[in-house]
């Protein structure tokens, strides 16, 4: 599968594989680090970013392709939608199928509340299921929350709000049992312990995991549940807006059922945002790693309701996404493979970096290797850099991939790498909605009543970099807490009449700022097209 360029370049990895077995490359300082990622990190791109010009942010930049969408008109703008006519009566609706969305239903259903979810693909159809690494709890003897929490408060370069990462790191262990007891299969020793690895970025092996199924293995087990407590999920069907009442708090959603096209509407007590990431915007133009329906949505139906949102202009671009072949393009290649031994490695076979640096600075520094130092390996569709995986042999014995590490084993296998044998070539690919919703520590958002996040389109949790394990984690602790919070909340909300005034507000918004894009938003599915010539 390699062209002979490239095999020329695996020949020199394999060269320079003894000398680098005995060696670990030295961590960059803070400065080097700063240095770095202005200069090569696409957050710090310029051109890649607009301004928003109306709502709770104006003034405020992000990126280009999520402006866009903030600024074009509601899908219900020339729409006559009856909100007398009731489809769905509920106390809390949920909207997202996802981890975050699966456990907020099942907590609120176990406080008594009358709960669904409404998804736009199918329940568990979310980055959930495609996240492999791990999910961090300090957990163990020699680890305790107040250490997670300063590495993750460092990686996020000090930036996540202290309440909402105090409570990640402080229910993390009670997150790992509640799993545990639904009856996730965590990788155990042969006494019944968990078995626990470094991420990047973690100064302790808290990282536990599901060989490297572990997001598809929480996923299966939540939505196992969801299904086996009846809680009723409308699949293909999207939310557009969120509905108010006339003293202003959320009152429901107007919803699209995406076979018929036919809206329908949503009356509810409480409603919880659970809409998960932006990766398909392709932000930059990168590849992406996401699930085919992760469009930012929950970050427009926020925001068009008086949301405002925090840190929007942070995107995680994870640093080993397949660069070749062109099957896989973008896919994830987790940090559990660098965990396990796995070096990053130019050209020349040449560690240029820590194998576990955090998230930004590995990004960072492998587009500098491809760009300005002109070390990068040429592909047929573009470049990248070595990831040494046949070191994990050397390091843990042989068999140890497939035992770790088998679907991503088998994923190179059905392209006729052994990755076993040679190594894999990785480049970043777009990852991590970093910023999104604001929300205080008990799960709802700023100013806006009856209305919570919880997941991927939170923002603050993590800062400005979020490390490994720590997102399937806050989609089950501020999934849980929004459950229980929706379900305590509705049982003492009465709502009013029910309208849909915000939207024309923000379509006045739009006129006086002379905004007229002719799109429409939510975007719901990605806009790919095939051009014949």
């Amino acid at each position: 599968m390699f062209t002979p360029e490239m095999m020329e370049s695996v020949k020199k990895v394999e060269a320079t594989r003894d000398k680098r077995m005995g060696m670990e490359p030295r961590r960059m300082t803070a400065d080097e680090k700063d240095a770095l990622l202005k200069a090569f990190h696409p957050d710090y791109k310029d051109a890649a970013f607009e301004t928003i010009k109306i709502g709770p942010n104006k003034g405020q930049k992000a990126p280009a392709e999520l402006v866009h969408l903030l600024h074009s008109n509601s899908r219900l703008t020339k729409e006559k939608i009856d909100l007398q006519k009731i489809d769905y009566d509920v106390d809390v609706l949920v909207i997202g199928g996802g981890g975050a969305g699966a456990s907020a239903a099942i907590e609120a259903h176990e406080a008594g509340a009358d709960v669904m979810i409404v998804t736009k693909l199918r329940i568990g159809d979310a980055n959930t299921m495609m996240a492999e690494g791990g999910i961090q709890a300090a957990d163990k003897e020699n680890d305790s929350p107040a250490q997670h929490y300063l590495d993750a408060y460092g990686g996020g370069h000090f930036a996540a709000r202290p309440e909402l990462l105090r409570r990640l790191v402080m229910e993390a262990p009670d997150a790992i049992q509640w799993l545990n007891q639904l009856g996730v299969m965590f990788d155990k020793d042969e006494t019944g312990r968990m078995i626990t690895t470094h991420g990047g970025g973690t100064s302790r092996k808290r990282m536990h995991a599901c060989k490297d199924y572990t997001g598809a293995e929480i996923m299966r087990t939540l939505r196992d549940e969801v299904i086996n407590r009846q809680i009723p999920v409308a699949e293909f069907t999207s939310a557009v807006e969120l509905i108010k009442d006339e003293t202003g708090q959320i009152a429901g959603a107007v919803l699209l059922n995406m076979e018929t096209d036919d809206y329908l509407v949503a009356r509810a007590k409480t409603v919880i945002i659970a809409t998960g990431g932006a990766g398909r915007m392709h932000y930059q133009g990168f590849p992406t790693s996401n699930h085919y329906g992760a469009t930012a949505d929950g970050l427009i139906l926020g925001y068009r309701a008086g949301v405002p949102l925090l840190y929007q202009d942070t995107i995680q671009y994870h640093p080993t996404g397949v660069a070749y072949p062109s099957q896989i393009f973008g896919a994830l290649v987790t940090e559990k493979v660098r965990s396990l031994g796995a070096m990053l490695v130019n050209r020349d076979g040449e560690a240029f970096m820590h194998p576990l640096e955090t998230r930004d600075v590995a990004a960072a520094s492998i587009i500098r290797e491809c760009s300005e130092r002109g070390k990068g390996v040429t592909t047929p569709i573009g470049s990248g850099v070595w990831l040494d995986t046949p070191m994990i042999e050397r390091i843990g014995g042989e068999g140890t991939i497939e035992k770790r590490i088998p679907a991503m084993l088998r994923m190179y296998l059905n392209y006729g790498i052994d990755m076993r044998k040679l190594p894999i070539l990785v480049y970043p690919t777009l990852h991590y909605q970093n910023g999104g919703l604001e929300i205080g520590g008990d799960g709802f958002t700023k100013g806006i009543h009856n209305l919570l996040v919880a997941g991927e389109a939170v923002g603050g949790i993590h800062g400005r970099n979020r490390l490994m394990g720590n997102s399937l984690l806050d989609i089950i602790v501020f999934g849980r807490n929004a459950g229980k919070a929706a379900a305590k909340k509705a049982k003492d909300t009465k709502l009013g009449k029910m309208n849909l005034d915000h939207i024309g507000e923000y379509a006045r918004m739009l006129e006086e700022a002379g905004i007229d894009t002719h799109d429409q938003s939510p975007l719901l599915l990605p806009k790919y097209a095939r051009h014949e010539r």
